[in-house]
């Protein structure tokens, strides 16, 4: 009689939430082995017709992908729709295809070769950059290249869409269009050895209802087709083979995590409103248009930060002001008079973009250096084209501007001489335009900012923390560096100092102020904004309805009691303590 197999756990990154338990289906890799060959004299024409050829086709696929989308459900159709017209518009023209042409010509090498030689060396353009938002663009490029490949050296990938009822998808890497196959009907869940957060797959996952584990090494190595595992969205985890007591929690942690997806569901078209009558606005971060299924979804009542970067990312040009306009209109447009906060550009620093910041050289690479409003005050004709993009998208609904990395009253003033400037263009062409005009904020996430936010209040609007950027900055900590990633702590007293004085100077001045870091997406740190004075928080469409949750379970003059003793304490453990405590109570 042959031993039960032993149980094992690895970890990974848990992208979508809830515990999916079932029967392994370990998809073959689909690696692709690229041939790599000289070609010459009329052999060159006949590559570039090659990759024409492949370029058409791979468009076809992607059409009938489209089609395909319309049968999932409606929010992941909507996000598969986004992302198949992006990979359309790099099939088109990108960086990727015309690279991919100049190597044929110039170096005399095969079609396949000069598509895998330009993704290699747009990945090592940027493997310097620490950054998940990258990351996952790269991701989406990578996918174009390799369906390139696959077209043009006739390799096929085995679809998803027959697995057995309840299966666990086990595989290095899903692409979306992998993840668009599925079928949750037949598929419980997946995990992969290789991915991201931040990447269109975890998107997708989040979309279907399907729990899924990335990023988790060792993973196809330890498991085989007809085992039985747990894939743990919520802690990260996949469990192979677990023993009966394991399994027998988990299926109680399945049932918990449904109940509450249920009480959740319920909770979106409910107000978001204190047990005492105070109304707090939830608002949505949004990166990509892909988004926006499930902003629209979570019930959010506004976008509070919508970061400009994605139209400048996967190119080598800088996209002109009508691309931008459209882009951003249709945003608008979807938000049906919900309020949208457009954030200038934020490229610099781990956001580098050649195509602006080429000629600053190191400057344009640090995190302190020419990033944000910096770059942009640098750039004005970029700051113009974006901000007569916004004004016109602002004619389709309600937007605000926010400005990134300010830290000086100066820079305000210039950008309002700039927007004035940019109306009276606008409006000499009779182009239709926001009316009223947009407000204009700035970001608190610099501790000068912070520190003179009384001064910022009066040539400001209203103020978005962004708590990140803020902690970062105060406590002179990189969170991708795993030497000090351990002092990265929102809960310092310097931090929460800074966030305080930030609020009260906006009290004073009577302008909003909102958080938009990834303190307002986490229920633990809800009563404690609250109690700071904060009324608006915008976070990812996921984390939204714990937080209202949270919010209809607080009295706000008891979260206003408590934030009055903590800010007294100097010790950022007792700070723990006290707010730990506090929400246990309820």
């Amino acid at each position: 009689m042959n031993p039960a197999p032993k149980e094992m756990i690895i970890d990974g990154l848990g992208v979508s939430s809830g515990i999916a338990i079932g029967i392994v289906h370990v998809r073959e890799s689909g690696a692709i082995a690229v041939p790599e060959y000289a070609v010459k004299g009329a052999e060159v024409d006949a590559e570039v017709s090659r990759l024409d050829v492949a370029l058409k086709t791979a468009q076809r696929q992607i059409a009938r992908l489209r089609t395909k989308a319309a049968s999932m459900p409606p929010s992941a159709a909507e996000e598969m729709v986004f992302l198949l017209e992006a990979y359309d518009q790099m099939l088109d023209d990108s960086r990727l295809v015309r690279g991919a042409f100049r190597r044929i010509t110039d170096d005399k090498i095969n079609a396949e070769a000069a598509v895998q030689a330009e993704i290699n060396d747009i990945s090592q353009s940027f493997a310097a950059l620490d950054d998940a938002y990258i990351a996952a663009r790269v991701d989406d490029v990578r996918e174009v290249a390799n369906r390139l490949i696959r077209v043009l050296t006739k390799s096929h990938v085995k679809p998803l869409n027959e697995v057995p009822k309840g299966s666990i998808i086990i595989s290095e890497d899903m692409t979306p269009a992998d993840t668009a196959q599925l079928n949750p009907k037949n598929v419980a869940g997946f995990a992969t050895v290789l991915g991201g957060a931040q990447g269109h797959t975890a998107i997708m996952a989040r979309a279907l209802g399907l729990p899924a584990v990335l990023g988790a090494p060792g993973l196809l190595g330890a498991v085989k087709s007809g085992d039985q595992v747990v894939v743990d969205g919520n802690q990260g985890r996949v469990i192979i083979n677990p023993k009966p007591a394991t399994l027998a929690a988990f299926e109680a942690k399945q049932a918990a995590h449904r109940k509450k997806l249920g009480r959740l569901a319920r909770l979106r078209r409910q107000p978001s409103v204190t047990r005492d009558g105070t109304e707090i606005s939830l608002g949505c971060n949004v990166e990509l248009p892909i988004e926006m299924p499930g902003v629209l979804s979570s019930g959010a009542t506004n976008i509070g930060l919508l970061r400009s970067e994605f139209m400048f990312m996967n190119r080598d040009d800088i996209p002109t002001q009508d691309e931008q306009y459209k882009a951003l209109r249709d945003m608008v447009k979807s938000m049906d008079g919900r309020p949208v906060t457009m954030r200038t550009l934020d490229i610099g620093g781990e956001k580098l973009a050649q195509s602006m910041t080429q000629d600053f050289g190191d400057s344009a690479q640090s995190a302190l250096g020419l990033r944000g409003i910096r770059l942009s005050l640098k750039k004005t004709e970029l700051l113009e084209d974006q901000l007569s993009a916004i004004l016109r998208a602002g004619a389709h609904g309600p937007v605000r501007i926010l400005l990134p990395m300010v830290s000086t009253q100066q820079e305000v003033r210039k950008t309002r001489q700039i927007l004035k400037k940019v109306v009276t263009r606008l409006k000499r062409k009779k182009v239709k335009i926001a009316n009223p005009l947009p407000p204009l904020g700035v970001m608190i996430e610099v501790p000068s900012a912070a520190l003179t936010a009384d001064a910022l209040a009066g040539v400001s609007d209203f103020f978005a923390v962004g708590s990140n950027d803020l902690t970062m900055y105060t406590m002179a900590v990189d969170r991708t560096d795993e030497q000090v990633a351990p002092l990265y702590n929102p809960l310092h007293p310097s931090v929460l100092r800074l966030i305080q004085f930030t609020a009260d100077a906006a009290l004073r001045a009577r302008i909003p102020i909102s958080i938009c870091g990834e303190m307002a997406g986490d229920p633990r740190f809800t009563a404690l904004l609250m109690g700071l004075g904060i009324r608006e928080l915008s976070m990812s469409a996921h984390a939204l309805g714990p937080v209202k949750q949270r919010v209809r379970e607080i009295d706000l003059s008891a979260a206003r009691d408590r934030a009055v003793h903590i800010m007294s304490q100097t010790d950022s453990g007792r700070i723990a303590m006290l707010l730990d405590d506090f929400n246990s109570l309820v």
